[in-house]
């Protein structure tokens, strides 16, 4: 007896192990598509090979200036389209869980009831009809025409991940939460990034301003030299008109600053998540040098410290898995049932022992004939792989490109800075020199007018060149992968 029955268990694995190499012959190959890698270079053109990241301080740190960093934590409390992004990731959180339980059996209790009538002429109608007269049954167990069932139990149902495809699922799931984390890290840079330049470019407008407004006072009084000298017929009415007209032209400007101002305040508090206010600030921040050595690092280091490239790579990784995912499509699944319970057609008696009732059911199914539909998910997976790989590159691309061109940008407007500098005390010492050589009748007003409007333009320009470095700072500091620590 014990030998027959180890024969039948070698005769079921045999047509188990006949059956998964039949199915399993029609998986396709897993084959990846030869994509040419690429590596970061050792160090940044022209800019020196020292492995010290300014990235690695903390925005706090790096922004020295309360205000600012008050500004920011304002925003990263309330800004909308942040705590959006926040509730995506708790959502995207409850798909691990939902995977996770994919890997466990079904277990419901199940309480259910019915009514059935078998026709006369088939053979389960003719069969209990039969049964009345069988001197084998008692009159409990007699079926009656009108059949009620009842069952109060368990079932349960369980998929066996024979081929690990939904521990895959779990596993691409915490990669693309992993993924959702660090795109939450992108937005947390570039919310930091955009408060901060937000932020200098109304300590620029200010300085402009108070440009503005300070050659509107030396415009009126020479403006009211001109009416002196007309009265006194050494000027003309057009040297009148030239300084009337240059007032009016920087009063407009005076307005035209204001309104960006105005705007520029309302799109930090629209950040900040708050309406209309005015925003204060610390206007010696905006006469701090610009530190002459920067602190850029070594382009591998973008890797660890960039959270788009992170977001990329956990995006490559579980690619690749939805791949193995699709290719375990092909394959045999292995499901068992199972289910305990009472069962009875006569509901006074379902509670006694002997209505006690389960079942055992296993099965592997496999598709054959028509598997399109499972050809196409694995295409569309292999060719998403590939996207992955190619996207990944191009985000390591445009870190290292991001970060070369603002350190090199830095440079140069160093050096634009330092020339405006002095094109703008050459003209301001131009401007006093015009002013007082008209004052005494040996220059003219054109002279003076186009001295002032040169000397007022090259300061603006002045200004907007430092705004211009405070803008670079900020931004190499994001492109290097800093602000969301």
């Amino acid at each position: 007896m014990l030998v027959l029955q180890k024969k039948r268990m070698f005769r079921y694995k045999l047509l188990i192990f006949i059956a998964l190499g039949l199915f399993g012959a029609c998986a396709p190959t897993t084959q990846m598509q030869n994509v040419p890698t690429r590596t970061l270079p050792a160090q940044y053109e022209a800019v020196g090979k020292d492995s010290t990241n300014m990235a690695q301080i903390n925005w706090r740190v790096y922004f020295d200036d309360a205000l600012l960093v008050s500004f920011v934590d304002t925003a990263l409390r309330n800004n909308l389209d942040l705590l959006s992004l926040l509730q995506k990731i708790e959502a995207t959180a409850t798909e691990i869980q939902v995977a996770e339980g994919a890997r466990m059996p079904v277990v419901t209790s199940n309480v259910a009831t019915g009514m059935r009538r078998f026709g006369r002429y088939t053979m389960d109608g003719v069969g209990n009809y039969d049964t009345r007269f069988s001197p084998n049954i008692t009159r409990n167990q007699i079926i009656p025409e009108h059949l009620p069932e009842l069952f109060v139990g368990i079932q349960a149902t369980w998929e066996v991940d024979i081929w690990k495809k939904l521990k895959n699922r779990k596993q691409t799931a915490v990669l693309r939460y992993l993924s959702s984390k660090e795109g939450r890290n992108v937005m947390v840079a570039n919310l930091v990034a955009h408060i901060a330049n937000y932020y200098y470019d109304l300590l620029a407008l200010d300085f402009e301003l108070d440009a503005i407004q300070k050659n509107i006072v030396l415009q009126e009084r020479a403006l009211a030299i001109v009416l002196v000298q007309k009265e006194a017929g050494i000027a003309n009415e057009l040297a009148v008109k030239q300084f009337q007209a240059q007032t009016l032209n920087f009063q407009t400007l005076e307005f035209e600053l204001k309104q960006q101002i105005v705007e520029i305040e309302n799109k930090m508090n629209y950040l900040m998540g708050r309406y209309a206010q005015p925003i204060a600030r610390n206007k010696s921040a905006f006469s701090k040098a610009i530190p002459a050595i920067v602190q850029n690092g070594l382009p591998t280091q973008l890797l660890q410290n960039r959270p788009d490239i992170k977001q990329a790579e956990l995006e490559l990784q579980a690619s690749k898995i939805d791949v193995s995912i699709a290719r375990a499509d092909f394959l045999p699944s292995l499901h068992l049932g199972a289910s305990l319970g009472l069962q009875s057609f006569r509901p006074e008696r379902i509670f006694l022992p002997a209505s006690l009732a389960y079942s055992v059911l296993g099965g592997l199914a496999a598709p054959l004939i028509n598997k399109n539909a499972i050809k196409a998910r694995y295409k569309f997976a292999q060719a998403r792989q590939v996207e992955s790989i190619y996207q990944y590159q191009k985000t390591m691309l445009v870190a290292y490109f991001e970060a070369y061109n603002e350190t090199i940008r830095l440079q140069n407007l160093q050096k634009m800075y330092d020339l405006k500098g002095r094109e703008v005390e050459t003209l301001r010492l131009a401007t006093e020199s015009a002013n007082d050589l008209f004052a005494t009748g040996r220059a003219n007003y054109l002279e003076v007018v186009f001295t002032q409007k040169n000397a007022l333009h090259s300061q603006l320009e002045l200004i907007i060149l430092r705004k211009r470095q405070y803008n670079a700072m900020i931004d190499l500091y994001k492109a290097l992968g800093g602000g969301w620590r």
